[in-house]
């Protein structure tokens, strides 16, 4: 019993001298463990913050995009540069028939579409009134030549007492002044004569004008033609008295026929005698026809403040598939080049930034303006070069880089241009877009 309690007390002892030793070492440890921790995390948050600096950089320089070109090449080919116009197809010789007379229509001999000859009825006006002048006229000229008989015998009765009176006179038998009287007469007789003759030559010239007005009662066709268009029924009145009544009208030759366009006057001085040209009407959409200018009119046509100029094709229609009044759009070639070396409009049109050329972004963009067209798109010329509208600058891409050339080009169709010395090899890859400006 004394033994456990020695026992006991021996580990109460222990107990209480042991504790606060150990709550002393373990706080000097404590403390120092609180002052090392402090370092270790803000050496573990700058490598971490080194390290998140790192990936994000490295990743702007992945994402960093490639400047890219879009391209063309130059290439050789054929440029055909054509004026656009329109108008409407025609005959070439196309007669309107009217009448002379006035008058009813008693008859009409011709229809749509017939086919006539020079000389044929087309239609008849009532005659009667006419061949009643006729008839006058003719028996008026039958009494002058009879009046013309009448004084050719007088002349004949005159000229005898006339030679028989002289020789009375001759012989003393007679006077003078039985002479002179005979003389008188005789003279008279003839200028009767003369009158009467002249009154037969009215009389015919009013017969032949008589007839002539009964013939005209027949409409006949001017010309060998096609009837394209009938105005006149039987029974219609018509009135001549102040103009002609349009009553028909002939085409001479549908097989030839004649466009008629109306060519801007912007495109007229491109536009000469001899050209070619294609055309379509809405009839055939697929089809073309062809043509080739006869004329070109100095005489300007002004509609809505809008100045044209005639010019007149000549078209063939040998199967008749064209017909007078259509409306045709025509493309007229004005020049033709063979063989050039061709290249888009929309080079010409590409800029690039100051920033895929690696310079000074304010110099040269002064540069690149004063180099290519302004914003007003007027030409412009590069400095060692005079300021000519045909002088144009395009950017081929060499090395990946884009580098001015200079050119000078030459007829253009709108879409592709020729270029006629500047130094451009067939095949160079022209710019035509993207780089840093996307332009």
């Amino acid at each position: 019993m004394e033994l456990k309690d020695r026992h006991r007390l021996a580990d109460d002892r222990n107990d209480g001298s042991e504790e606060p030793e150990m709550q002393r070492i373990l706080g000097i440890e404590a403390s120092r463990a609180a002052r090392r921790r402090p370092r270790w995390a803000l050496l573990a948050v700058c490598i971490l913050a080194a390290a998140v600096a790192g990936a994000a950089a490295w990743q702007l320089v992945l994402a960093q995009p490639e400047v890219r070109y879009t391209t063309v090449e130059a290439r050789r080919g054929d440029l055909r540069v054509t004026v656009t116009a329109t108008g409407n197809l025609e005959a070439v010789n196309q007669v309107e028939v009217g009448s002379e007379l006035s008058g009813i229509v008693a008859a009409v001999d011709a229809d749509f579409n017939d086919r006539v000859v020079a000389g044929q009825v087309l239609a008849t006006l009532d005659s009667d009134t006419l061949e009643a002048e006729v008839m006058r006229s003719r028996a008026a000229l039958e009494a002058a030549r009879a009046g013309v008989l009448q004084s050719e015998a007088t002349v004949t009765e005159t000229q005898r007492a006339l030679a028989r009176t002289r020789a009375l006179v001759a012989e003393t038998w007679r006077s003078e002044t039985d002479l002179d009287s005979a003389q008188a007469a005789y003279d008279r007789a003839v200028a009767s004569l003369a009158l009467a003759k002249a009154e037969v030559s009215e009389a015919e010239a009013q017969l032949q004008s008589d007839a002539t007005r009964l013939s005209k009662a027949a409409i006949r066709a001017p010309m060998d033609g096609i009837v394209l268009e009938r105005k006149v029924e039987p029974g219609q009145t018509v009135a001549a008295t102040l103009e002609s009544p349009h009553l028909f009208t002939l085409a001479e030759d549908l097989t030839r026929m004649e466009l008629q366009v109306d060519v801007d006057e912007a495109d007229i001085g491109q536009v000469a005698v001899g050209q070619t040209a294609v055309f379509t009407v809405d009839a055939y959409p697929l089809r073309p026809f062809t043509a080739t200018i006869t004329d070109v009119r100095f005489a300007a046509q002004t509609v809505d403040a809008v100045v044209t100029y005639e010019a007149l094709l000549a078209v063939d229609n040998a199967d008749l598939s064209l017909r007078p009044g259509m409306t045709a759009t025509a493309e007229i070639t004005v020049k033709t080049v063979t063989d050039a070396l061709l290249v888009p409009n929309s080079a010409f049109r590409f800029l690039p930034s100051a920033s895929d050329l690696k310079e000074d972004s304010s110099a040269v963009w002064e540069r690149l303006v004063a180099w290519g067209r302004g914003p007003d798109d007027s030409p412009r010329a590069l400095p060692d070069l005079p300021a000519e509208p045909d002088q144009r600058v395009l950017w081929v891409l060499h090395g990946g880089r884009p580098t001015a050339l200079a050119v000078t080009t030459g007829p253009s169709d709108g879409v592709l241009t020729a270029i006629v010395a500047g130094g451009l090899e067939t095949g160079a890859a022209l710019i035509i877009g993207g780089g840093s400006s996307g332009r």
